[in-house]
């Protein structure tokens, strides 16, 4: 009988040297993550030494960072590095590029990312003495022009990222879709649609009850509600490489990039559930979801994992040390104030977003137990990446202590329970 272990992990945003072995607060986790025989996260740095040029629509920030943040994974213990997130083209394609030159240049084993679309849909793998396993990679959010491109005869693709793109359905009373139309048609935008779809530069919309109005559509229904539906087209073209991966590993994880959300931020949108689950009846192991840098509930499909998000692994993103004029003008700040400075602006110093909420630095680590490629155990790690310390402090993450870590699992429990899953501590029954 073969055993392999198989250690899963959110977002990793690391800007300074981790000291995974050295610092004796960080050690005993990442001695767990060395100890797996596979260990994947989701690289949210660009490890392009800031090389490229910054674009305007980024990720939230620019998240370049020096190359060597991937040796300092490594070091730590991670072999599958998923890389398609909305901060990809941070720095445009030429940023990307060098992103995945330093990949290559290292040997890892990372994927979500091409120099075209075939590139960035397929699988990367991982052979380790217990087995081998398949990872691929894909990303929901992300700007319009960051997905990667299909190559021609005639021409190269564009070099982006494996999507997941989906569709949006408002629906709306009927009273409401009239004063929609009424609005349309007295503010002249109606007229616009319909000449643009005259000059064959947009088309109408195959159902004739949908009714679109600037780049959003409407339909009518019994109570207002969004709807969201993934593309089939990305759907298939994922799954053919699914049924490749199946044929040529041990283990199939596919690690999806969302920050889409239901009702609230800890649920997942309508469309990713579905997703997650056609990857399992496609062939899928495991589903790893993360983009909201918080935890999300997880759920046991025909007897796989379906993580819906894994929060924060390392969160260092006030380090950022480099800025461009953009971000200076979204976040309305001084052009004279600092990196630090702009960050510690945008959080009303620690009063609001991610360093005020404790959700955002508490988070588990699964690790799966699988013998002759059937999961036997999943094990759940609570982590705390440091909340309430000094910014250059936090967002390492570390072993929970027993209070801390008892709420974390507490918390990830109750948001796994609407999925049918019952956590017993640290173990999810099978």
């Amino acid at each position: 009988m073969n055993t392999l272990r198989l250690l899963l992990s959110g977002d990793s945003i690391l800007q300074r040297r981790l000291q995974s072995r050295a610092d004796a607060t960080l050690s005993p986790l990442f001695d767990r993550v060395r100890a797996a025989d596979v260990a994947f996260t989701n690289l949210e740095v660009l490890a392009n030494d800031y090389r490229g040029d910054p674009v305007l629509e980024s990720g939230g920030s620019h998240f370049g960072g020096p190359a060597w943040v991937l040796d300092e994974l490594a070091e730590a213990g991670f072999d599958l590095f998923a890389t398609a997130t909305n901060h990809a083209l941070d720095y445009g394609v030429s940023g990307l590029v060098h992103t995945i030159e330093a990949l290559e240049a290292r040997g890892l084993s990372f994927a979500g990312v091409g120099r075209n679309l075939e590139d960035a849909r397929r699988p990367c793998y991982h052979t380790s003495p217990k087995g081998t396993v398949a990872m691929i990679s894909c990303a929901s959010s992300f700007a319009k022009g960051q997905e990667a491109s299909a190559q021609r005869p005639d021409l190269p693709g564009r070099p982006g990222l494996n999507p997941l793109r989906f569709e949006t359905m408002h629906e709306v009373t009927e009273a409401q879709l009239t004063a929609l139309r009424e609005i349309a048609d007295q503010l002249g935008l109606e007229a616009e649609r319909q000449q643009k779809i005259k000059m064959g530069f947009a088309f109408a919309p195959s159902d004739a009850s949908v009714f679109p109005l600037n780049g959003m559509n409407f339909r009518s229904a019994n109570k207002a509600a969004v709807r969201t539906t993934a593309s089939k087209k990305d759907i298939d073209g994922i799954v053919r490489w699914i049924a490749e991966a199946r044929g040529l590993s041990d283990i199939v994880v596919v690690s999806l990039h969302a920050h889409e959300q239901g009702e609230s931020k800890e649920i997942p949108a309508e469309f990713i559930p579905v997703f997650a689950r056609q990857m399992i009846d496609a062939g899928a192991d495991v589903v790893a979801g993360h983009g909201p840098h918080l935890l999300r509930g997880m759920e046991i499909y025909k007897g796989k994992p379906i993580f819906y998000s894994l929060g924060n692994f390392l969160g260092q993103n006030e380090l950022v040390p480099k800025m461009p004029a953009d971000a200076y003008e979204r976040f309305r700040a001084d052009p004279d104030l600092t990196p630090g400075q702009v960050y510690q602006k945008r959080t009303n110093n620690d009063q609001g977003g991610f360093p005020a909420d404790r959700r955002y630095w508490e988070s588990v680590l699964p690790e799966l137990t699988y013998e002759d490629g059937v999961l036997k155990g999943i094990e759940l790690i609570p982590i705390s990446l440091g909340f309430g310390e000094a910014r250059h402090k936090r967002g390492r993450p570390r072993l929970a202590g027993a209070e801390e870590g008892k709420a974390i699992l507490d918390r990830f429990a109750a948001l796994s329970k609407p999925f049918g899953t019952i956590i017993n501590g640290t173990h999810v029954p099978l």
